[in-house]
């Protein structure tokens, strides 16, 4: 049985096919031959790139397709498991669902199978900081928490883990919500809906159903958590058939989690109750108020003290990769925002800096426009420093600021450092996914940090032959 008692999925003896090879992927590969399938996988990606996965798929007894996606890998499946990552209109699928196969993702499957209650979280911007927020605020309160999902650790491995009074977070991306059927988070929350992903999704209308999902087979027993200020979300309203609490950082809601003055303050029946001054959030910009009062309604909603949501929130500090200060190297600080990987994204980071920017810019297009960007560039850059397959559209696009076409971020970090003066931010924060030329967002901003981290090696190293030189 699962977290609503229902029936989990028989896979013994059933033939399933994993489609993609990333951490879920290699995850519900597992656990479906631990649970007696017979499972093969098919990744695009070569042998070489897979090289650390295939060992531990073939060590298991799985069969492994690499370099394409065969044709008759598709056929006479029972069921087949995509990964996030993998476009879901590609044609092999197509056929498949035309043959009557079942296909669902690693959120599905791990649904079907996990106890407890379960807190979706979605949105264009934040989720991750949002999510993880959750997990600290729910943990806090005494209750068993797990937390995952988009971020980082996928569901189905908490199967094994989750008991029945686990609460279990998860981020959910909107690539996760194209393949659900019966998944029903007990609170689910969008935090925004902007422009992202158009690349995969087409029309931000395409995007913006897929993100209304999360509250497709929720009921009047369940909590949907929505943004007040976000016309999007506004509009998601409509069609919620579960009880909606609102949050907002310009106006007060007749039921959810609101600013007044410099306080975060809760209502529900009417009455009012502060929970924490605005004062003792640690994280940089007004997005992070806005998450801050997405986990303040989860809080609540699990009937958390806010004594202990304040106390969370407090010692919170920002999630890697996620406007993650990372140093100061001669009066310049260096912030890593590679989680931003999309222009909304970019526009909250600039935000929380009041001006003397130096913003790395660039990667792989998802279909944005750049232009958007301009006033903000204008305002509070100094220069812009292109890099990846997405620098030449960027570069058409944006203006207000110089712009120095630095192809690599290796090349973007030295120019940056060259040029910045003390009192000036050099900021990743690319608006752009981070395929062409890194593994991963966190592989992006990882490499960020160690290019920094030579630079300050460097200066110390300066400095120190210096003082040697003095005291000879």
């Amino acid at each position: 049985m699962n977290s609503l008692g229902l029936p989990t999925m028989d896979l013994k003896d059933k033939r399933v096919l994993v489609v993609g090879l990333g951490k879920s992927g290699v995850a519900s590969a597992l656990f479906l031959q631990q649970r007696g399938a017979r499972v093969s996988v098919s990744d695009a990606k070569s042998p070489e790139q897979l090289r650390h996965e295939i060992p531990v798929l073939l060590d298991a007894g799985i069969t492994v397709e690499t370099g394409e996606h065969g044709e008759r890998t598709f056929r006479d499946q029972d069921l087949i498991v995509v990964s996030p990552g993998v476009p879901f209109d590609m044609p092999q699928l197509g056929r498949a669902r035309e043959a009557g196969i079942p296909i669902i993702g690693e959120m599905e499957l791990a649904y079907r199978f996990l106890k407890g209650h379960i807190v979706g979280v979605t949105g264009s911007n934040g989720k991750t900081t949002t999510t993880a927020l959750v997990g600290d605020v729910i943990a806090a309160s005494g209750r068993d928490t797990l937390v995952g999902g988009n971020i980082g650790t996928p569901a189905i491995t908490f199967v094994e883990s989750a008991a029945d009074s686990t609460w279990i977070v998860l981020e959910v991306s909107s690539f996760q919500l194209e393949t659900i059927e019966q998944f029903r988070p007990k609170i689910a929350a969008v935090l925004n809906v902007t422009p992202d992903h158009l690349d995969r999704h087409y029309t931000f209308e395409n995007y913006t159903a897929a993100k209304a999902r999360i509250f497709e087979n929720q009921t009047a027993d369940d909590f949907a958590v929505l943004n007040a200020d976000d016309p999007t979300c506004v509009a998601m309203a409509a069609n919620v058939k579960s009880r909606v609490y609102w949050f907002s950082r310009l106006q007060e809601v007749e039921r959810g989690a609101f600013v007044r003055g410099q306080n975060i303050v809760w209502r529900d029946s009417g009455r009012d109750e502060a929970i924490l001054p605005v004062t003792e959030i640690s994280l940089k910009g007004t997005h992070n108020l806005e998450n801050v009062l997405a986990a303040v309604c989860a809080g609540m909603l699990v009937k958390a003290d806010p004594a202990q949501i304040r106390r969370a929130v407090d010692e919170f500090r920002a999630v890697e990769h996620r406007l993650e200060y990372v140093g100061t190297i001669r009066g310049v600080e260096y912030y890593n925002d590679s989680k931003a990987t999309n222009v909304d994204a970019t526009i909250k980071a600039l935000e929380s800096f009041p001006g003397h920017i130096h913003l790395i810019l660039g990667g792989k297009d998802k279909g944005s426009d750049y232009s958007v960007l301009n006033n903000l560039l204008k305002q509070r850059v100094k220069r812009v420093y292109t890099i990846g397959a997405a620098a030449a559209k960027i570069e058409s696009q944006i203006a207000g600021s110089e712009v120095v076409r630095a192809k690599t971020l290796d090349r973007a970090v030295k120019r940056a450092s060259d040029l910045a003066s003390a009192g000036d931010i050099i900021l990743l924060a690319p608006a752009c996914a981070s395929f062409d030329q890194f593994d991963s967002y966190e592989h992006r901003g990882r490499v960020f940090k160690q290019l920094v981290g030579e630079l300050a090696a460097r200066e110390n190293e300066s400095l120190a032959s210096a003082r040697r030189g003095e005291g000879s």
